[in-house]
Order: structure tokens, then C-alpha cells, then sequence
């Protein structure tokens, strides 16, 4: 009778109930490129090596990155947002809420993304007028090295500021204002969400989100237009 040892048979179960990369890939449609980027960002876990060139992942993540092209196809969340949601996830909480309030404060521009030999091109910025701007936090991109439209519109703007005459130093006041505005946002929402139940939370956040946004906007115009009719 053939001797078999424990560890080499329970080795053998669970490389059989777990996938190689050319199967992954054929599963999901994916690359390997990118499913070894989704391991290193965090959002898979770590195969299992048996060997320096042979890797098993769990198949579990045939659904993970399902779940993550849902998430980039439907929801057009960037990968760290993707990340916070998955981690939720595990936790068995219910993420549609955390999905919505991500929409509400990031937007749906999440995978348009360019360089910055594209985006001079498209504020008329030089690189040099680029990083003068960001040094100065009045361009603040939520990717290091890359710019989505938002940015864009401010680019244009701050393009437009210094045509007629402006100096960047002049609006820096802006980006100060802006943390202590936020500062003082976030503390409320901590007091009013850090007792409440996660989905309650949720929604805290989100309809506080809106608030915020609304009063900015409305007071900032309405003390600007007091201030001009004076002048």
C-alpha cells in the first residue's frame, strides 16, 4: 500500500480547490497584469506559492474581481474607493449605502484619468504654471501624477486667473479657507454619525455631504454679491 503523508495530501486538496493564473484570467477576462496590480493595491488576496513560478489564488476571487469590474463599469469608483467597499464587504456589512455615499462625494468621473502632457493641453497651463498651482494646493488631484475633469475645470479657471493679471500667491487664501471650512464639516458629522449603526451613518454622511455642498455654494455667492453691490 502506498504511504502518503498528511502534509503533502492536505497540499495536494487545496491546490485542487484553487485556481492558476490562466484560469483565473480565462474565469474573470482579465489580465495577468492586472489581477498581479489588484493583488499589490490590496483588493485580492495573496495566492498561495508552491513554487517560484507556480501561484494558486483562492477562487474566491473570480467574484472579487467581477465584483471590482461591476464597480469600474457601473459605479465608475477608482480602485481605493473599490478597496474601502471590499473591506466593508468582508466584514458582512451591507455596502450598497457605502457605494452611493461614494457616488455622492466622488462623482462618477472616477476612471477618466490623464496625464500631464495632456492636461496642460487641455487647461493651456505649462508644466512649470502645473506645479505652481499644486504646490499651492489650488490644483488638487485625487491621484498622484494624474488629473480627471474636474481638475480640468479648475485648470481652465486658474488659466484664465492668470491671463488677466492674478498671481497664484493672491488666491491661496482659497485652499486655507477650504481646511478650516472642512475641518469644522467633518467635526459635525463625527458627532452626529459615531453613535449611530453603520447604515444610519451611511446616511448621516451622505445627507450632510449635500448640506454642505448647498450652504458653501449659497452663503460663499450670497456675501460675494452683498459685497459687489456695495462696490
Amino acid at each position: 500500500m502506498r504511504q502518503t503523508r498528511p502534509d503533502i495530501d492536505n497540499a495536494e486538496a487545496t491546490e485542487a480547490s484553487m485556481l492558476k493564473m490562466k484560469a483565473l484570467m480565462a474565469a474573470t477576462g482579465v489580465s495577468k497584469a492586472t489581477i498581479a496590480h489588484y493583488v499589490k493595491e490590496g483588493l485580492l488576496p495573496m495566492p498561495r506559492r508552491t513554487s517560484r513560478n507556480m501561484a494558486y489564488y483562492d477562487v474566491s476571487c473570480v467574484e472579487r474581481i467581477i465584483f471590482i469590474k461591476k464597480m469600474q463599469a457601473n459605479h465608475r469608483l477608482p480602485l481605493s474607493q473599490i478597496k474601502l467597499i471590499l473591506e466593508q464587504r468582508d466584514k458582512g456589512r451591507e455596502v450598497t449605502p457605502l457605494i452611493e455615499l461614494k457616488e455622492v462625494i466622488f462623482g462618477m468621473e472616477g476612471l477618466v484619468r490623464m496625464d500631464l502632457q495632456t492636461f496642460c493641453q487641455a487647461t493651456g497651463l505649462s508644466p512649470d504654471q502645473v506645479k505652481t498651482c499644486l504646490d499651492a494646493k489650488l490644483l488638487r488631484p485625487r491621484e498622484k501624477d494624474f488629473f480627471d475633469p474636474e481638475d480640468v475645470a479648475a485648470g481652465q479657471v486658474l488659466r484664465v486667473c492668470i491671463d488677466l493679471g492674478m498671481s497664484v500667491a493672491e488666491a491661496e487664501f482659497y485652499p486655507r479657507l477650504a481646511e478650516d471650512v472642512v475641518e469644522k464639516e467633518m467635526a459635525i458629522q463625527k458627532r452626529l454619525a459615531k453613535t449611530k449603526p453603520y447604515e444610519e451613518a451611511v446616511h448621516t454622511t451622505m445627507e450632510l455631504t449635500r448640506v454642505a455642498r448647498t450652504l458653501r455654494a449659497y452663503i460663499f455667492d450670497r456675501v460675494f454679491q452683498e459685497r459687489a453691490l456695495l462696490q
